[in-house]
């Protein structure tokens, strides 16, 4: 995959370090399927994209435009991504005139979307004159292909990892991902199940994407995914990205997961500062320990290690914010975005069964 990278513009105007930036914010930080030059938010122009989201430059500049970002690219640019995750999937009518530039400037579109930018007239027109693509990505497999529960997860011998959530937009996947690298890092063979589109434009191996799949089918699929990167990787350890939270009102994600791969623990991301659901003001946010009984009740497995999203923390508050909710909930409380994975993975090895005494991998 590293070797076919092609090179992309996300899209995210108006949105860039907020929650609905979320899918632009995965590619800035990392992708194995694009090499990323740019993002779009006329808000940010003219900064570094890395230093607006985490403090650190990554040499991935912020446009004011489409059309300049594809000017200054010089034609080294074929894709532009959609970056934005708003709530319910849907793209507004100006984000819709921006891509429709995109395509007559000559880029093809991926959009992970529910809303299937192919299917709509203007859009798709533009895409034919040009000769272009565009690539909605959360579009479903057909129904004759999906796969129902089989119980063959209980085949998988690798040590599972959930990395399920306290609300929608947390940093699950960005923790999962840190969780894979702390691993590999450890000398363990890990592969990441992604359960979203960002996941897959980042270029996990393996997955689904959850929210657009036929109830019936959704852990017949979580499950397939689970079994498929034991019987083609035989990787040590698998981590599942979660997807919304247990008790969020309108994303009430994680049950299928506990239910179809069947963790053997489960990490549990949380962003201290929120005080109501992502997106609905008015909808408190459970406490802390009732989130992680309520996963442990259902699951029926160990919530080992809260990770934080700093969100609205001051940096040199997060130190102190993980020693609070560590005395609170007894559970080691990590940032792995500031403080590192080391620690998490370490706890997380603890818990392997019948570990080995050295790392696998030659």
């Amino acid at each position: 995959m590293k070797d076919s990278k092609t090179n992309a513009i996300v899209y995210c105007e108006g949105a860039f370090n907020t929650p609905n930036g979320k899918t632009a914010h995965g590619l800035v930080r990392f992708t194995n399927r694009y090499n990323i030059v740019g993002v779009i938010d006329s808000r940010y122009a003219g900064r570094d994209a890395g230093e607006v989201l985490d403090g650190t430059a990554n040499a991935v500049p912020v446009y004011e435009s489409v059309g300049e970002a594809v000017k200054t690219a010089n034609g080294n640019v074929t894709h532009l991504i959609v970056g934005l995750a708003p709530d319910g999937g849907r793209l507004v009518s100006a984000a819709r005139e921006d891509i429709e530039i995109a395509l007559e400037m000559g880029l093809n579109v991926d959009s992970g979307l529910h809303d299937f930018l192919s299917e709509d007239p203007r859009l798709a027109t533009a895409a034919a004159k040009r000769g272009v693509e565009i690539r909605d990505v959360r579009r479903s497999p057909g129904r004759d292909s999906l796969h129902f529960f089989t119980g063959e997860i209980e085949n998988v011998k690798a040590f599972r990892i959930a990395v399920l959530g306290t609300d929608s937009a947390v940093g699950k996947r960005t923790t999962a991902w840190k969780v894979v690298e702390g691993f590999e890092a450890a000398g363990h063979r890990a592969e990441m199940i992604g359960t979203g589109q960002t996941a897959w434009f980042q270029g996990a191996r393996y997955g689904i994407m959850m929210d657009a799949l036929v109830n019936d089918f959704l852990t017949g699929e979580i499950e397939n995914a689970v079994v498929s990167a034991w019987k083609e990787q035989h990787p040590d350890v698998i981590v599942i990205e979660g997807q919304g939270s247990m008790l969020n009102p309108a994303y009430p994600g994680g049950y299928e997961i506990l239910a179809a791969a069947r963790p053997d623990v489960v990490v549990l991301q949380h962003a201290p500062a929120r005080r109501d659901y992502d997106g609905f003001p008015g909808y408190a946010i459970h406490p802390l320990p009732r989130q992680i009984a309520a996963v442990e009740v259902i699951g029926g497995k160990p919530v080992v290690a809260v990770t934080i999203n700093h969100e609205d923390i001051a940096r040199e508050e997060i130190a102190r914010v993980c020693d609070v909710i560590e005395r609170t909930t007894g559970l080691p409380t990590v940032d792995v975005l500031t403080q590192g994975a080391k620690r998490l993975t370490d706890v997380l090895i603890g818990h392997m069964p019948n570990r080995p005494s050295e790392a696998r991998l030659p």
